[in-house]
């Protein structure tokens, strides 16, 4: 009961940052936008979560979900279809919401901006913390664009 309790509540935030990404604009007028201290904040705190930890729950609000999909939308508008990518990089394919084999990569590959990556798709939907894949992936892009 416990375990459906948690994947059901992941599985609405999960809903919810896809419906954040295209239509959160309204909770976010304020204009702002966050820094970069902030997203290094958020990314390193992402980063150093714990098995058990979400970060869902423990480091962004609804509406900060909400600003950080609303930069990285801007972001990806502006950016052609076909983008060119430095070598070396380092191709990465289904991650599913394996999150912690996600830190993993990381820790083994090296961390962005010092080591170039291509993620090709498929976030979310298997793992149990498919929330927190994307919202690392987000703030990432967010805070390193190229």
């Amino acid at each position: 009961q416990r375990e459906r309790d948690g994947r059901e509540g992941r599985q609405r935030w999960t809903s919810l940052v896809w419906s954040a990404w295209w239509t959160c604009d309204t909770m976010t007028s304020d204009g702002k936008s966050y820094s970069t201290a902030d997203l290094d904040r958020i990314i390193s705190d992402i980063f150093a979560l714990e098995k058990g930890g979400s970060a869902s729950k423990n480091i962004l609000p609804e509406g900060e979900v909400c600003k950080l999909c609303d930069m990285a939308k801007e972001i990806l508008q502006r950016e052609d279809n076909v983008k060119a990518v430095q070598t070396p990089v380092m191709v990465v394919g289904d991650v599913h919401g394996q999150f912690f084999d996600l830190l993993e990569l990381f820790e083994i590959g090296g961390k962005p901006p010092f080591h170039n990556y291509l993620f090709l798709g498929d976030y979310v939907d298997r793992g149990f913390y498919s929330l927190d894949c994307v919202l690392l992936l987000v703030a990432l892009k967010v805070r390193y664009p190229d």
